[in-house]
């Protein structure tokens, strides 16, 4: 009995070496097939100025095209606000038709005409008494300074006739120049203005960026969001990916570009995707002094995108991806 234990002793030492150094290995040796799940980059949308939640026109799971309608914001500020910015342009308008105007009212301008008139009739009466003395003082019948008299009166009503003509050429005048571009740019700040509520009124209906599914709905009519709160989320289909992890000692075989065979359950099949993101960083480190057998526990996030986006994987969906060897050139 003795003897049989002598032989069997260093046998079993040798399958205890044996099996020990498989556990050690084992980390080593190539891993096929590696877990992770579907991934999704949602897109929050919510609106750019807070008001109450008008209108939600779609619900969580609905597919929507590009620019389709997501939601209203009420309005009751910016549509006063837009009221009192279109009063505001029509009073710069009509300063600036007042000021290309002429100067003088049409009633004024009446009044400086009847001037005229006056003028030319007191011009016509000093231009017959000068031709009447100057006619007699040949014959002696009036003397030089009635003559000379005369003729004053005549450059005086001359000198009113030009100055009546003159007035009403200024009254006919519109403003002065500066007062016109001033108005102007009055009428163009006025519109500008008006433009910015408009816009900010349109922004406030958002609309879908691009084809997507509503992931999930935060708040619904007559709530009040906050600027920038999502309102809902979406998911493109082009933003969906395949999240897996990798032991370290299999990182060296992956790189940006490589193609994946992906697997779920009753998912098609011949499902591929390329690498797209390999951290730097492992996602878990365990507390204990590395060796060989306990590298093989660092893992590290790989994410890889569908070759085919419109295959509509659900998010959280467990997968199982496997490196594609890569084609030897000939």
């Amino acid at each position: 009995m003795k003897n049989r234990l002598k032989y069997i002793a260093p046998i079993l030492v040798l399958l205890t070496l044996g099996w020990l150094g498989s556990k050690i290995f084992a980390t080593s040796r190539p891993q096929d097939l590696f877990t992770g799940y579907v991934e999704g980059d949602l897109v929050q949308i919510g609106p750019i100025e807070g008001e109450r939640l008008l209108r939600l026109e779609v619900a969580p799971g609905a597919q929507v095209a590009k620019g389709a309608p997501l939601f209203t914001m009420a309005t009751p500020v910016l549509d006063q606000q837009r009221v009192e910015a279109k009063a505001r342009v029509e009073q710069a308008e009509a300063n600036l038709k007042n000021f290309q105007a002429s100067l003088q009212r049409p009633e004024q301008i009446a009044v400086l005409r009847a001037g005229l008139e006056r003028a030319k009739a007191s011009l016509v009466l000093s231009q017959t008494e000068y031709d009447r003395q100057q006619a007699m003082l040949p014959r002696g019948a009036t003397t030089i300074a009635a003559r000379d008299q005369a003729k004053f009166a005549l450059d005086r009503d001359k000198a009113s006739l030009a100055e009546a003509e003159r007035q009403i050429e200024a009254g006919l005048l519109p403003s002065r120049n500066q007062e016109i571009a001033g108005a102007e740019a009055a009428v163009y700040q006025a519109r500008a203005q008006l433009e910015q509520i408009d816009v900010r009124i349109a922004r406030q209906s958002v609309s879908a960026p691009t084809a997507s599914i509503v992931q999930d709905v935060y708040f619904w009519p007559g709530e009040i969001v906050g600027a920038g709160q999502p309102i809902l989320v979406l998911l493109p289909p082009e933003n969906r990916k395949i999240r897996f992890f990798v032991p370290e000692p299999q990182l060296a075989r992956l790189s940006l570009g490589a193609k994946i065979a992906v697997a779920c359950d009753n998912c098609p099949p011949g499902l591929e995707a390329r690498v797209t993101f390999i951290s730097q960083q492992a996602e878990f480190t365990p507390p204990v002094i590395f060796s060989l057998q306990e590298r093989g526990k660092l893992v590290f996030r790989v994410d890889a995108r569908l070759d085919n986006p419109s295959v509509l994987l659900p998010l959280g969906l467990p997968i199982t991806a496997r490196l594609v060897a890569a084609e030897v050139p000939k």
